[in-house]
């Protein structure tokens, strides 16, 4: 097959959506089908194949409400006469996917819509947008959804969208199965052998809950322990501001009492990767999320996890049983916030009790292997692929016009 995947950014950008597409796209690739990834324009990507993903960049920003700068017309012209068997938009309101709403009705190649989320559903300015989305997604060969119960999905039920499946995220099996990486994170990070490790990985967006992470670990009641919070600058982010907590957390006399420590920093993947496999829990107060792929890294690295109910983390504790809910106050605008204190306390409880994260460790590792790996992931979305050409192509054929 010859398929074209579109999202606003892609590697080396880093972040969920980009590492959804690059996983897919890659598997896929390995499989022997031929995929580009049309996406906006970075000065450090040197290279325009990456792992065997033809990379298509455009000078484009924007999205429907904002409005849109730069080669428009190349990126539709792109969607219009190319001889792709599949397009599939991922993620919606940004530039790649609300420019090709324009031009549904004239491609004619498979339509493949990935939401990832409707993040902005209740924000009262989109409300025409998702007027429109009613009657875009019957437009879509298939509609995939990440989640069996979440705003995105829920939306195309409620306006009677039928074109509807269910695709999971995953993780890297070569990054979380691979005995190459031999790096000891307490040592490069000066870290005491015997702390109790517990990490948080998510950019400084300001949505990720680091400063919910921060107030969860000053509050609990429990000594000799470290938080990891791995996050890359992000203009307009909370970089700044979690820097200064971080200083306040450090300079407080209670750390001569209970020898916590706090380390902010933006490490190597590979360190990362490493930091997850050492970790002994995962703490993940974020606001607002679809399906958090540091969850099944979680799964994947063998660390139980505590999270807020955002996007479908409910439902990713019910596949694995490889976590908890935090104690979350949910908010009208979709947005939520962990409980202060009485997310400590669970952390307190997890923090003492072994078993319970050996099991859950177990458990979500077990489920990780057979159901979501990115191999297996990528898979299913070939398998779609395949099938809906199938379906296509038996539609054209004439009765009576095959071969006997």
């Amino acid at each position: 097959m010859k398929i074209l995947h579109t999202v606003e950014s892609y590697y080396p950008s880093t972040g969920g959506m980009q590492e959804v597409v690059k996983q897919i796209s890659e598997h896929l690739v390995t499989m022997g089908h031929s995929v580009s990834v049309a996406t906006s324009e970075r000065d450090d990507r040197h290279n325009r194949t990456i792992n065997g993903v033809e990379i298509v960049e455009f000078n484009i920003s924007g999205n429907y409400l904002s409005g849109y700068k730069g080669n428009i017309h190349d990126y539709q012209k792109l969607l219009l006469d190319s001889d792709y068997d599949v397009i599939a938009n991922f993620a919606a309101q940004q530039w790649a996917t609300d420019l090709m709403l324009d031009i549904l009705d004239e491609i004619t190649c498979i339509k493949v819509f990935v939401p990832t989320g409707f993040s902005a559903l209740y924000i009262p300015q989109w409300a025409d947008y998702f007027n429109i989305m009613k009657t875009m997604m019957h437009k879509y060969d298939m509609n995939v959804f990440l989640s069996e119960d979440y705003r995105d999905i829920n939306f195309a039920r409620a306006n009677g969208i039928e074109n509807i499946t269910v695709i999971p995220n995953g993780a890297a099996e070569y990054e979380f199965l691979s005995e190459n990486n031999s790096l000891n994170v307490k040592k490069i990070l000066q870290i005491p052998p015997d702390d109790f490790l517990i990490l948080h990985v998510g950019s400084h967006t300001g949505g990720k809950g680091h400063p919910e992470a921060i107030q969860i670990f000053d509050s609990a009641k429990i000594r000799n322990a470290t938080l990891i919070i791995i996050a890359d600058k992000v203009d307009g982010g909370c970089f700044d501001a979690c820097h200064e907590m971080q200083r306040l957390f450090l300079a407080s006399p209670q750390r001569r009492e209970d020898r916590k420590n706090l380390i902010i920093d933006s490490l190597s993947r590979e360190v990362t990767v490493a930091a997850y496999k050492q970790a002994d829990l995962f703490l993940f107060p974020s606001h607002v999320e679809c399906s958090p792929i540091v969850l099944f890294e979680c799964m994947a690295s063998k660390t139980p996890f505590l999270t807020t109910e955002v996007g479908n983390a409910e439902e990713i504790i019910k596949w694995s049983q490889g976590g908890k809910l935090l104690p979350t106050i949910k908010y009208a605008n979709g947005l939520c916030k962990a409980d202060i204190m009485d997310s400590a306390a669970l952390l307190e409880e997890i923090y003492h009790d072994q078993v319970i994260r050996a099991g859950m460790a177990k458990s979500a590792f077990d489920a990780w292997i057979n159901n979501y790996t990115w191999e297996i992931i990528a898979s299913r979305y070939e398998s779609l692929y395949e099938s809906l050409l199938d379906s296509r192509n038996n539609r054209l054929t004439p009765l009576g016009s095959q071969e006997l």
